[in-house]
């Protein structure tokens, strides 16, 4: 069977294209962008959350997450929060701390017992040009999921790459009305005087990887 000179031609384009790919990376074909996988013992992550008359803070446990990273930059990444694990660490008298905790567990907060798991998933990663060592050097977009709703939400952070060690620092605030959590907001409810407790919260996230996955 003849093969007609175009469909030969075409053959060679098509090889001498790869081969230039192939060229161009060294002679190894591309590689993904490198998985680190969260030390969870060393990552934090800290909240506080502020009313007319005070303010309370504490931190939840990560059961995992991830940075991707590709030539040295972050491209994406996640995390899981296990919302059981909320502490409150400002209340000293158990009582009232044990009681704190178990309201955030609750229906008027978080609804814990139905929505265990919080997440973060980066969808975008811009960096910031000029940023100087230990300053926000990178804006970050991503997928927010509390109490089973899912909101996107931007922050800028720290983020520093050595090998497959990284880690990212951020502290953002949180719309809770967004995530129906409306208790005693003053975006809902009138005449709350000082006890109206403020929508936004702060979350003060610390992510640190150690091993390649």
């Amino acid at each position: 069977m003849k093969i007609s000179k175009s469909i030969l031609f075409l053959l060679f384009i098509s090889l001498l294209s790869f081969q230039i790919s192939v060229a161009g990376n060294g002679g190894k074909p591309g590689k993904k962008a490198a998985v680190l996988k969260a030390d969870i013992q060393k990552s934090t992550v800290k909240w506080q959350a502020k009313k007319v008359t005070g303010e309370h803070f504490g931190t939840v446990k990560l059961t995992n997450g991830t940075l991707e990273v590709d030539k040295g930059k972050l491209t994406g990444g996640s995390f899981d929060v296990d919302m059981n694990s909320i502490l409150c660490e400002d209340l000293t008298n158990a009582e009232f701390n044990a009681k704190l905790v178990g309201h955030l567990k609750s229906e008027d907060f978080f609804m814990v017992e139905k929505h265990p798991k919080a997440s973060f998933k980066i969808t975008k990663v811009t960096s910031i040009a000029n940023a100087k060592a230990g300053e926000n050097n990178y804006t970050i977009t991503g997928d927010l999921l509390i109490k089973g709703i899912t909101q996107s939400i931007t922050f800028p952070a720290v983020v520093t790459i050595d090998g497959n060690k990284a880690s990212a620092k951020a502290k953002f605030d949180v719309d809770r009305t967004k995530y129906d959590i409306k208790f005693r907001s003053g975006s809902f409810f009138e005449n709350l005087g000082d006890k109206m407790i403020y929508d936004n919260f702060t979350v003060d996230l610390n992510l640190v990887t150690t091993e390649q996955i």
